[in-house]
């Protein structure tokens, strides 16, 4: 059970966020041979939400009053 738990907290915490650098730098590339096209914007939007789940949790206002 405690193996288990390990390989899925080092997949979390590791393979995800290597996924995401390596989909915004394959857009990156992509974007600089071709100008922006479909498959880049979906990979960079694939990155944004993966780092949007698996990343940082942004700091949340309690009532949404943007300053």
């Amino acid at each position: 059970m405690i193996p288990n738990l390990i390989r899925r907290f080092v997949v979390m915490a590791v393979a995800v966020p290597l996924a995401a650098a390596g989909a915004r730098k394959l857009s990156d590339a992509v974007e600089a041979r071709r100008g922006p096209t479909r498959s880049s914007k979906m990979l960079r939007q694939g990155a944004d939400f993966l780092q949007g789940t698996f990343g940082r949790n942004k700091k949340k206002r309690r009532f949404g009053f943007a300053r």
